[in-house]
Formats: structure tokens, C-alpha cells, sequence
């Protein structure tokens, strides 16, 4: 069975586009910009050519195009248009509407193009930071509210990972430059959103330090085996989603009791860390709440 969707509601676009759906409503009725599709009980739907017509017109309508100027457009002139405005303040936000009509058609060519041509203007530090958060902070808007499914979400992730991999099998093959701090990076059990940390483990060994990966839903008991051969660790931990908020104290009584030992460090990350109160933290512990307030302490 097919279970991929293919035909969206006035709120799925709303949510899409960030467009209210009145302000929709008001676009098909007065400007006659959109033609929606209609059931047999006359409820309109939206199909994935819709889709991409309105996120080009929000685009040109975000840069100073009236409607209704956009409006008297022939079809194959918007897209056109989109093109020729391109720049440097307005490619997030058309590479992030690039990214969702690639998701949106299961597109990976449109995907890897869209990289292709941040590359040559950005680093992937920079496209990660500016385009890739905002669109998966998006992603997960958008699989809460029904807009895409899973398979949607698990497409555009996996292109994602790909190219943190990609980017981290080159700095591997350089020589550390610090050799007295090893980071170990870890999910904690039931914990699978590893986007974030493959993007750790790619920016610390990009700073010239050790790693180890030791990705997903990793019992803290597992660590203690890593304390056997190395010293002075960092360990890093991403919640997102687990533990779960009433079980993290129990969470981090067990890490300073089995792993922080020695010297070693603990820093946590993650939606999970603002239920965190760290007045009373043991001083091994760090908390950051996001991502670019850790890296730059690194």
C-alpha cells in the first residue's frame, strides 16, 4: 500500500508556507492565484504542484512582489523570477523551500543540486547552521502536525546524514592536532535523533580533536569500557527526546556515579536539557541548550 502523501489540506499549506489560510483564501477568490482541487463533496485539497507554485509566490512575496503584480505572471514566469532574486540574503530561505519541494517529491537530484550550489557560495559549517537546522526544525513542525509522513522526514534525513558523513571521512583522515582530550559522543537508551550529534562529531574533529561515535541508545553502563583505555574524556550526550523529564535526575545520578570518577567531563544537550536544573549539578556537568553555544566551546 502507498501510504506517501500526496494531497494536502488549506492547513497543510498554511503550515508549509507559513501562509494563514485566510490570507490563502483571500489570494484564490480575489487574485485567482491558486486553483485548488475539489473532492466530490466540493472540499479543495492541494497537490504537489500547488505546493510548489505557493512557496515560489510566498518567496517573490517576501522580497516585495504585490500579489497582485504576481498574479498577472504568466505560470512559467514565476519560477523564472524566483531565479533572477536570488541572493545573498534571500538564498536560505529559497535553498529551505528548495530542500521541502525535494522532500515534498521524493526529489533527490533537486536535493543534491540545491547542496551543489550552497557549497560554492558557503561552508558546510555555514549551510548546516543556516539552512539545515532551520529546515529540520521545520521537518519536525511539520510530521507533528500530519503534513508530511514518515517517509517524508526519513528522506530528507538521511540525504542530510549523508553529507555530515561525508564531510567527516575527510577530516578523519587528517592528524589529530590535540592528543590529550578525547570526546565520546553518545545517544542515551531509546534515543535515535542522531542528526545533531554526527554534526558534533564532524565539528570537533574538524577542531583537531579525537572522537569516538558511539551513536545510538547506548546504556551508560556501556561507558564504563571506554574509561578502561582512554583518560581525560569528554563525554557528550544528545536528548532529545529520552530520558524522559521525570527520569533525568535518576539519569544523571547514575553518570556521576559510574562515569565521572575520574577527571572526565559530562556535557548534555538537547530539547531534553531545559528540564534540567543546574544550580545543583555536580561541576563535570555541562548543560547547553543548543548546538552553536557547544561548538563554540569547543
Amino acid at each position: 500500500m502507498n501510504n506517501v502523501k500526496t494531497i494536502f489540506s488549506i492547513k497543510d499549506i498554511e503550515n508549509l508556507t507559513g501562509i494563514k489560510a485566510h490570507t490563502i483564501r483571500i489570494w484564490e477568490k480575489r487574485y485567482n492565484i491558486l486553483e485548488p482541487l475539489r473532492t466530490d463533496t466540493n472540499i479543495r485539497y492541494y497537490d504537489i504542484k500547488c505546493i510548489q507554485k505557493i512557496l515560489n509566490i510566498t518567496l517573490l512575496n517576501k522580497h516585495g512582489y504585490k500579489i497582485s503584480h504576481i498574479a498577472q505572471l504568466p505560470e512559467a514566469e514565476i519560477p523564472e523570477l524566483v531565479n533572477t532574486i536570488i541572493s545573498d540574503k534571500s538564498v536560505n530561505s529559497h535553498a529551505i523551500s528548495s530542500f521541502k519541494m525535494a522532500m515534498m517529491n521524493f526529489d533527490q537530484a533537486l536535493f543534491l543540486t540545491t547542496y551543489d550550489t550552497l557549497l560554492a557560495e558557503k561552508t558546510f559549517q555555514e549551510i548546516f547552521f543556516s539552512i539545515f537546522i532551520p529546515l529540520i526544525e521545520e521537518i519536525g513542525y511539520l510530521w507533528q502536525t500530519n503534513t508530511i509522513t514518515i517517509a517524508h522526514e526519513h528522506f530528507i534525513s538521511n540525504l542530510i546524514k549523508q553529507k555530515i558523513l561525508v564531510n567527516s571521512e575527510t577530516v578523519q583522515k587528517r592528524d589529530p592536532l590535540h592528543s590529550n582530550k578525547l570526546f565520546v559522543l553518545f545517544l542515551p537508551d531509546n534515543e535515535i535523533h542522531e542528526l545533531g550529534l554526527l554534526y558534533l562529531n564532524y565539528h570537533i574533529q574538524n577542531e583537531g580533536y579525537q572522537t569516538l561515535f558511539l551513536g545510538t541508545s547506548l546504556p551508560l553502563s556501556n561507558l564504563k569500557e571506554i574509561k578502561k583505555h582512554f583518560n581525560n574524556i569528554t563525554f557528550i550526550c544528545y536528548m532529545t527526546v529520552s530520558p524522559i523529564a521525570s527520569k533525568l535526575h535518576e539519569y544523571i545520578k547514575l553518570a556521576e556515579k559510574e562515569i565521572l570518577t575520574d577527571e572526565s567531563e559530562f556535557w548534555m544537550i538537547g530539547r531534553m536539557v531545559q528540564h534540567i536544573k543546574d544550580e545543583n549539578l555536580n561541576k563535570k556537568f555541562r548543560i547547553f541548550n543548543r548546538l552553536d553555544t557547544l561548538t563554540s566551546h569547543i
